[in-house]
């Protein structure tokens, strides 16, 4: 899986230290001092974080200490921004609102209710793609994304559960003859994968990147297997009967005896139609582990 590479993040904070950088240094202290006395507002903190993120890029640029740098080595330094500015702030940015943490409770106390008996065929997954050893690993790098701060590294977890499904479904199209479906086969992996891994704040954690990361980070692979789980979120939190290949009086009688048994209150939710196509997969290629770092930068 992909690994949350360390030593650019390391460079970053050499370079933060040395006395050449105390200008960028108090800049950037005095935006997380000044941001986390304001008052929380999601939407205006994304725009107000993304904004010092562009002007810092530019100060970067013409700085004496990153002339003659190559663009890699620029974009290195601004992921070490991100990724500082933003495990700075991630008490002060995730799951900032009262609306926040009731949606990823109920997220979650409806996928527990999901998990007792939601089965591959109730989303109509083929039998070639039903492969427990890749739905585990796909799982357990989802479940990762709360053991990180930034949101590059939380991305990261996504894509890396992505690219396991992806690969699941290549292998398919190339050793079961299965003609590839695209998002109509992607999607419904996806969506199950998430039921059964249950990651903690899910709709926190795909907020906190849509408003966090660097935009220009945010695109191509990276936004469509983004775009693809919170698609999965949206289906999980309007799911009925009407959404499953289920009866309706098997759905409603599962999901009451579940309730009765992790005793969570009924939520009422609207009707979805099924799953809608969002386009064609492509292969992401190979990708390594992923580990932690603890930031920080200190002045002399």
């Amino acid at each position: 899986m992909e690994t949350t590479h360390s030593l650019p993040f390391d460079s970053f904070l050499d370079k933060m230290r040395n006395p050449a950088s105390l200008d960028l240094v108090r800049s950037i202290k005095s935006f997380i001092v000044s941001f986390s006395f304001n008052a929380g507002n999601p939407e205006n903190d994304g725009k107000r974080i993304q904004d010092f993120f562009l002007t810092t890029e530019a100060a970067i640029r013409d700085h004496p200490l990153w002339a003659g740098s190559t663009d890699e080595e620029i974009d290195n330094a601004l992921e070490g921004l991100e990724k500082y500015v933003m495990t700075k702030l991630h008490s002060r940015t995730f799951a900032s609102s009262a609306e926040d943490i009731k949606m990823d409770r109920e997220i979650s106390e409806k996928i527990c209710l999901l998990q007792t008996f939601l089965r591959p065929e109730h989303l109509d997954i083929p039998v070639v793609l039903q492969n427990e050893a890749s739905w585990l690993l796909a799982e357990k790098e989802l479940k990762k994304i709360n053991a990180f701060k930034a949101p590059r590294e939380k991305l990261l977890c996504i894509m890396n559960c992505c690219r396991v499904i992806n690969n699941l479904l290549l292998n398919a199209s190339i050793s079961e003859d299965h003609v590839p479906g695209g998002a109509d086969d992607f999607l419904p992996v996806l969506i199950y994968v998430t039921i059964k891994a249950n990651p903690p704040q899910l709709h926190s954690n795909l907020k906190f990147i849509q408003l966090y990361r660097r935009q220009s980070k945010l695109i191509s692979e990276a936004a469509y297997y983004h775009t693809n789980l919170v698609s999965a979120k949206s289906f999980i939190v309007d799911l009925n009967a009407k959404s499953l290949s289920i009866e309706e009086t098997e759905f409603e009688e599962s999901m009451q005896a579940a309730r009765l048994v992790n005793r969570v209150p009924q939520i009422t939710s609207p009707t979805i139609d099924k799953i809608s196509t969002f386009g064609k997969q492509t292969d992401p290629g190979p990708s390594t582990e992923m580990h932690k770092r603890k930031t920080n930068i200190n002045v002399h």
